[in-house]
């Protein structure tokens, strides 16, 4: 801890310093410094990797780089977690509507005309075609487009910060902890209002929320494989489709109560998460930072551990954003 999360956390504040000094979102240089900014936990977990002298091809699978003791499953729960995660912004949009958050327009799609003339870009006649190319992008491209800078984030949250904080405090306060840091690392943006724009500084604080309730959801995917490709692909999932809610709103809803990162999407993520630990449990983070659950899970790790025999492990210290 003593080394990674100063180096995490003083290093995105140096990225997003130009922000500060002149521009704020509005800065012409805002995205290229909002993904500089995610690769900057993963530089905080091979600061912890050069300090520990460990071998790599042992330390990417204690951090979880490899696809755990069952690869073949990982693959299956990383393809459902695409799904689920799709499935989860669809139920959170559908949520709002019924409560009145979101007010639909399936016709016009005023909103998206709106931005586009905001943004001096012609609207055409078939608008409706161009929202559904949005959605195919946000859906089957963006994620995988967005797959290594959410690997930037995951492999410091998920791969390192998570099972250490889960040995060390349990999986309670693990998950609870390190979702509360990830939301605390995004400051930089969050206090000049991003994601909430109309909260402001305060969105900092709102935005904490929301990171333990995704990160309930993405720690299980972790702990659950053994992996952390399953959480980079929800991760990527999410920051390619988080505001897709938006194209289909008559007028633009409040982003801190409507959708998956405002409350209705607390609600449904923190019954999604409940659901998770409560049907398929996850208990103690395993030697390689997977978890032991199940008899069958048990032996699942055994094997994995006589693969890694005669090494000496230590235990391993571990949207979008709209881009988180």
């Amino acid at each position: 801890m003593k080394i990674f999360l100063p180096v995490a956390f003083v290093l995105s504040w140096l990225v997003a310093l130009p922000l500060w000094l002149g521009g704020g979102l509005a800065s012409p240089y805002f995205r290229v410094l909002a993904t500089v900014m995610m690769f900057t936990p993963s530089l905080g977990v091979l600061a912890v990797w050069l300090r520990s002298r460990t071998p790599f091809r042992q330390w990417a699978r204690e951090t979880g780089l490899t696809l755990g003791p069952r690869p073949g499953r990982t693959v299956l729960v990383g393809l459902g977690a695409w799904l689920s995660t799709v499935l989860l912004v669809l139920v959170a949009g559908a949520l709002s509507a019924a409560v009145g958050l979101l007010t639909l327009d399936l016709h016009d799609f005023a909103t998206f005309r709106a931005v586009l003339g905001a943004q001096g870009v012609p609207v055409p006649a078939n608008v409706g075609a161009i929202v559904a190319i949005q959605v195919v992008v946000g859906i089957l491209i963006a994620p995988v487009i967005n797959a290594l800078p959410s690997l930037g984030e995951e492999w410091g949250w998920r791969g390192w910060l998570l099972p250490t904080l889960v040995r060390s405090r349990g999986l309670g306060q693990g998950l609870v902890l390190s979702g509360v840091i990830w939301g605390l690392w995004h400051a930089p943006l969050t206090l000049l209002g991003y994601n909430y724009p109309g909260l402001g500084p305060w969105a900092a604080a709102y935005f904490v929320v929301t990171c333990v309730f995704i990160g309930l959801i993405f720690g299980w995917l972790r702990l659950r494989t053994g992996s952390v490709w399953p959480p980079v692909i929800a991760h990527g999932t999410l920051n390619g489709t988080a505001s897709l809610l938006f194209l289909f709103a008559a007028k633009r809803p409040d982003p801190a109560l409507a959708g998956i990162t405002g409350a209705v999407g607390w609600v449904v993520m923190g019954l999604t998460a409940l659901a998770l630990y409560k049907f398929l449990p996850v208990r103690q983070a395993s030697a390689e930072g997977g978890a032991d659950h199940q008899a069958a899970g048990r032996r699942d790790l055994d094997q994995g551990a006589e693969h890694v025999a005669g090494h000496t492990a230590e235990p391993a210290p571990g949207m979008p954003e709209q881009h988180q």
